[in-house]
């Protein structure tokens, strides 16, 4: 029988853990750093290498399906609106919890300040350019996000907040010209986009021999129990971040605004609730998702073909909780501390990579890459939590459908679109009896 791919990578995870523990007790670090960990850092060039391509393609292809928004500008704003809201709280929490706990600090000083030079190398750099960034003025920040050369800033993966600010500004006036001139251009960029998504699940069959080269790698060099509860800490503090939104702050929301019951919400949406779990994928979860908020939610196929649709490229409610907390969490481990103003910005860069965040499985650790190198993060770092990102992938598109849904009822009320779900599914079940 062909294993699935997370579970080669979960194999991949344990098989490292495991030759780096032996290559640790027998004194080979020397034949790992050598002959093993080139293979780690070739897996997350190639993730690297991708970032900025599917930024801008997966990007431009979200604002461009906006140009429905023209002939429903109002219920556009709103969705749009609500999904932007509904990102910042996510990654609001994430970034609580992170602050709160702290699992990172979980993780000893010794095996923080090997993992320190592991993957800084040279520290002072960091120091250096951090104590030069204090005496520039209050308002750099904003100039920083406008390049003065787009090829430029799409040269390096630091400048990402740059490429996503001429890649909107290319979709404004994409939507903004004549349909008939911008549409080769559209062609293009849906057919780039899909290249790029197809580019991905090529290098994620890599992934198994990354994570092995990564964890055999770290595993030697830091061979400490501290990693694993620390790691199983972070684990935690993502469940439990997404764990508040879909269970504590959608329900409320929608009793409050609604007047939905969380029993009948989690009773008409849980399908695509276990579809999504299982497929962790929203674009292949839509459907369903569809289906299920029109006939059994009572919303309005209007505002289900407009909204959903939407939320499957742009809403990543889980993904950007995740993405907060991982990036913190990596840099705890690694000794970083973050003042607030690095947090904003985990905050920014999380919303704008939500935006063109791919709705299929494994697109959220490319995304990261993103975030950590916005912030300044070795993203080889990423090694410390590849073991448990397939298992939270399915929780974290769990939480996009469901948030998909509630942004969706939510619109659907203010438009009047929505009818009692209850008093449908009666009268189609009268239908059928007659």
């Amino acid at each position: 029988m062909k294993l699935a791919l997370h579970w080669k990578i979960l194999i991949g995870m344990a098989m490292g853990a495991a030759f780096g523990l032996f290559c640790a007790a027998k004194g080979w670090q020397g034949f790992v750093s050598d002959w093993i960990a080139p293979w780690g850092k070739i897996f997350i060039n190639m993730l690297k290498l991708i970032a900025v391509p599917l930024i801008i393609f997966s990007l431009l292809k979200g604002i461009t399906d906006l140009k429905d928004i023209s002939k429903l500008s109002k219920m556009g704003g709103k969705t749009l609106a609500l999904y932007i809201i509904s990102t910042v709280i996510a990654i609001t929490v994430g970034l609580l919890i992170v602050n709160l706990v702290k699992p990172g600090k979980l993780i000893s000083e010794e095996t923080q300040t090997t993992l320190m030079e592991k993957y800084e190398g040279d520290a002072g750099q960091k120091i250096l350019a951090a104590a030069g960034r204090k005496e520039v003025g209050p308002l750099q920040p904003l100039i920083d996000v406008v390049p003065e050369n787009f090829l430029a800033a799409a040269s390096n993966n630091r400048n990402m907040l740059q490429v996503i600010f001429f890649v909107i500004l290319f979709g404004v006036g994409m939507l903004l010209v004549d349909p008939k001139i911008a549409e080769p251009v559209r062609a293009v960029v849906i057919g780039m986009n899909e290249v790029i998504l197809k580019i991905i699940d090529l290098i994620m069959l890599a992934a198994p021999v990354g994570v092995f080269a990564l964890l055999a790698s770290l595993v030697a060099d830091a061979p400490s129990a501290d990693l694993f509860v620390a790691l199983g800490a972070y684990s935690l503090c993502v469940a439990g971040g997404l764990g508040i939104l879909i269970f504590l702050l959608y329900p409320l929301v929608l009793k409050a605004y609604v007047g939905m019951t969380p029993k009948t919400f989690y009773k008409g949406i849980a399908p695509a609730q276990l579809l999504a779990f299982s497929t962790s994928s929203s674009a292949a979860t839509l459907p369903v998702t569809m289906e299920r908020v029109t006939e059994h939610l009572g919303v309005d196929d209007e505002v289900t073909s407009f909204v959903l649709p939407i939320g499957a490229t742009i809403n990543m409610d889980g993904t950007s909780l995740y993405q907060g907390v991982a990036a913190v969490f990596i840099a705890q481990a690694l000794g970083y501390d973050l003042g607030l103003g690095q947090q904003l910005t985990i905050l920014t860069t999380a919303l704008l990579a939500s935006i063109g965040s791919a709705a299929v499985p494994g697109a959220g650790m490319v995304m990261l890459v993103i975030v950590l190198g916005v912030i300044g993060i070795p993203e080889a770092g990423l090694a410390l939590i590849f073991a448990m990102d397939r298992p939270l992938d399915m929780i974290r598109t769990v939480t996009n459908v469901t948030g998909d849904a509630t942004v969706a009822m939510i619109v659907a009320k203010s438009e009047n679109k929505i009818s009692d779900p209850e008093i449908k599914n009666l009268g189609d079940h009268y239908q059928q009896a007659g």
